[in-house]
């Protein structure tokens, strides 16, 4: 591979302006597509398998019109101090909304509250419920300015009104988050490499490879039933690894030019050896991202293809642009040590010939590596330690920050309803094969009422077949609380013995039964997955390495620095530690998605960090260095590098930390606590530690497997063999070598 990718170099560097017309011509082609694609609008959400989802698919065949799984809005109403809601300026008010609100093309019925028993017993706070057609992630922008525009009308006439629900829920917006990644990555790279030209293309090709990757995204958002989320993943991953992935090769370029050899010499070996590391950097990725497919939730597979395609497009670019622009730039690219006269290049350095910090690391951590060991994984243990009491769920009106509509109608209702009003049950009775369903109806109405923190049960509603009923059921707690979910797990389990007794299904759904479903999949999924992408991650990272304990280490420090990221995210989000400092004003039960997430993403980058840091380590060994000594080296060339992408990341993802969104807040952080710990800790410390231990039993290899495994020569051992031989010279384009590959 590293031959191939020598030559592929080369022609890239000698072909630059056709490379960059092709990557131009397919931006392009990408913008013009995604221009005049049809407008795509917020993708399908459904999950296969639980039992929510069979019941929302049951009443849509038995309630046809009611829109089971669609949007829900309510718009709470207080009346003013010292007044009731029955009041008749009060009441011809609210009449007056519930009007406006009926007007809504999507809107499928909407509950007058004197009409329904939606007043408070004391009079003071009522609300009226809105139904629609379509699920929150398919309304439109103009259903949700309408129900906004008849509450504010309603606040004109001297109500406080505030509206909850899943109708108002909206992809929040992430692009300065974005701006201010790029910004602190541009300072990085400029620091990185003392040359403005030289820190500029990682951050071009990344830009690029993105524009790329989310046009085509775009392109396909209608004929794909792809939704916004999906280009916005796209879009942080791809920049993620697109900037690492261009640093890696313009490093290595830089290093190469300063060993004395030619520029076009210098980006064939820069992509034969850094790109070999960056294609298997890439396929850990890829599998990771792609292995989202195992949860089973068709939204989640879409965004994970979507995103690996991003990240192919990003390997593709770093492989066959950046020796493009490096050819393009010239001198301008400086070798490593050396700076533009801007940034101070040209002076005498005051400590000629003193090693890099990263040697001197390195060489400390050799000293000591037992120490080193013992020091990170106790920290890092430590540090998952609140893991143990991780609690998964999904974000409701009450995990808003309180300045907002949602989070206030949340209070308001449970100040007048009790708290239960904010999450209800749906419960489902198929009596089809039943004798007797009226009598199935009404068991299953008796048997509910008399459970546990059961405030409130509604008496059975039947359809016009008469075979199917639906009961609503109002818990004592919280919709997020664990008392809410044993609640429902009681009702399904009270629902067997209802089957077995009238002939019946009993089904419980309703938003809040869907996201403990949705909680407990993913919770069920995480296991698979992570066996999956380590699996698979392990197996590739031995025909990297040519080696078991240097991959079987790798996939252990990753486990070690996610499970430190978890403990850190349950202490802040769910206990309250420096909650004021992250400025997270509702604690609770962590997204039951940030666990499968953070594995996928942090996996990828982990590993891009491994593979380069642990293959210039791996060079140095085959090309005849000690053990130890090549740890040494690989941290010489390869930690500047890998510590200047981890900052980047870690700047890209603490920008989510600000947002007002309590899941982008904890997303954002998560993700950036565990760049931190495996970067520094696992990658810079425990890696070196235990590849010092281990010496020369770090690199061996079972002699069957040996042969067994295809040489892919990550370490560029061919590139030097063949410039022994002076077949450089006897094929100086090298495109006959590249035809053959």
């Amino acid at each position: 591979m590293a031959t191939f990718l020598y030559k592929l170099g080369r022609l890239a560097f000698r072909r630059r302006r056709f490379v960059a017309l092709i990557w131009v011509a397919l931006l392009t082609l990408a913008g013009v597509g995604a221009a005049s694609a049809p407008a795509a609008g917020n993708t399908s959400f459904s999950i296969p398998g639980t039992e929510a989802q069979k019941a929302f698919d049951l009443l849509a065949q038995r309630f046809p019109g009611m829109s089971a799984d669609g949007a829900t809005a309510r718009v709470v109403f207080k009346a003013p101090a010292g007044e009731k809601m029955t009041g008749k300026h009060n009441k011809a008010t609210v009449e007056e909304t519930v009007k406006e609100l009926e007007h809504g093309s999507e809107v499928a019925s909407v509950a007058d509250p004197y009409t329904g028993h939606a007043v408070s017993k004391n009079g003071t706070i009522a609300y009226a419920s809105v139904k629609y057609k379509v699920s929150g992630m398919e309304l439109e922008d103009s259903s949700r300015d309408a129900l906004k525009k008849a509450a504010q009308h309603a606040r004109d006439a001297g109500l406080t009104v505030e509206v909850g629900g899943d109708a108002l829920n909206a992809t929040p917006e992430t692009g300065s988050s974005e701006v201010i990644g790029l910004a602190i990555a541009a300072v990085v790279l400029v620091v990185t490499f003392g040359s403005l030209v030289a820190a500029g293309l990682p951050l071009l090709t990344a830009v690029i490879g993105v524009g790329i990757g989310v046009s085509t995204i775009t392109a396909l958002a209608s004929a794909l039933d792809l939704g916004s989320t999906t280009s916005t993943l796209a879009s942080m991953i791809g920049l993620a690894v697109g900037i690492d992935y261009a640093l890696f090769i313009v490093s290595r370029y830089r290093a190469e030019l300063a060993e004395g050899r030619d520029r076009e010499e210098a980006a064939g070996r820069a992509v034969g050896t850094a790109g070999s590391a960056v294609v298997f950097a890439g396929l850990t990725v890829v599998i990771a991202l792609v292995g989202l497919s195992v949860v089973d939730i068709p939204m989640l597979t879409k965004m994970g293809v979507a995103a690996a395609g991003t990240v192919a497009v990003a390997v593709l670019i770093a492989l066959t642009m950046i020796p493009a622009l490096l050819g393009f730039a010239g001198r301008r690219v400086k070798p490593a040590g050396e700076k533009s006269r801007l940034l101070g290049g040209g002076r005498t350095p005051k400590r000629p010939g003193r090693p890099n910090m990263g040697t001197r690391w390195a060489s400390f951590v050799v000293r000591r590596p037992v120490a080193v060991l013992l020091l990170g994984v106790i920290g890092l243990g430590a540090a998952a330690v609140p893991a143990a009491s991780l609690q998964l769920g999904l974000p409701d009106d009450g995990s808003q920050p309180a300045s907002t509509t949602q989070r206030r109608a949340y209070d308001l209702l449970s100040e007048g309803f009790g708290p239960g009003f904010n999450g209800p049950l749906m419960v489902v009775v198929d009596a089809k094969d039943s004798a007797h369903p009226k009598a199935a109806f009404n068991k299953a109405d008796h048997e509910i009422k008399g459970m546990k923190d059961v405030v409130t049960v509604t008496p059975p509603v039947p359809n016009k077949a008469g075979d199917t009923a639906t009961i609503t059921v109002v818990p004592g707690s919280k919709p997020s609380s664990t008392t809410t979910e044993d609640l429902v797990h009681a009702i399904r389990d009270k629902g067997a013995d209802i089957a077995a007794r009238t002939d019946s299904k009993v089904l419980v759904t309703g938003s809040t039964a869907m996201n403990i479903d949705v909680s407990q999949k993913l919770n069920d999924a995480l296991l698979p997955y992570l066996a999956l992408v380590v699996g698979l991650a392990f197996l590739l990272l031995i025909v990297v390495f040519r080696s078991v304990l240097v991959p079987l280490k790798a996939a252990l420090g990753f486990l070690l620095s996610v499970m430190a990221a978890l403990g850190a995210v349950v202490a802040v989000f769910q206990w309250g530690w420096l909650s004021g400092l992250m400025n997270v004003e509702q604690t609770g039960p962590v997204m039951s998605m940030m666990p499968i997430f953070m594995v996928g993403v942090v996996f990828g980058l982990a590993m891009d960090y491994e593979v380069f840091l642990v293959t210039r380590m791996r060079e140095a060994y085959v090309h005849g260095e000690k053990p130890a000594q090549a740890v040494v080296t690989g941290f010489r060339h390869g930690a500047r590098v890998v510590t200047a992408a981890a900052v980047i990341m870690i700047a890209v993802f603490s920008g989510f930390i600000g947002s007002s969104e309590s899941m982008v807040k904890m997303i954002g952080f998560g993700l950036a606590v565990a760049v931190f710990f495996d970067a520094f800790i696992v990658r810079m410390a425990i890696v070196p530690a235990v590849l010092a231990l281990l010496g020369r039993r770090a690199w061996w290899l079972p002699k069957w497997l040996d042969r067994a495994l295809p040489d892919v020569d990550v370490e560029g051992e061919g590139l030097r063999t063949a410039a022994d031989r002076g077949d450089r010279d006897a094929d100086p384009d090298g495109e006959r070598e590249l035809v053959r590959v």
